[in-house]
């Protein structure tokens, strides 16, 4: 059985979205606590059909 995390990252710009946050330290604090990155998924779009945040999710063994 799996216990999952869901961190979300959020994206500023306009025609170029970079992310608010250091994404890769946030995964490689997640794998010292021993969570695995599962997915990246960006779910909400906004008026040009990019997305305004992405979540990444982890895993680990229960």
């Amino acid at each position: 059985m799996y216990e999952y995390k869901f961190v979300r990252v959020e994206l500023k710009g306009f025609i170029e979205n970079k992310p608010v946050e250091n994404y890769q330290e946030i995964i490689h604090d997640h794998a010292r606590q021993g969570w695995r990155l599962f997915q990246i998924f960006a779910p909400s779009t906004q008026g040009f059909g990019t997305a305004n945040h992405f979540d990444l999710i982890f895993e680990r063994a229960i």
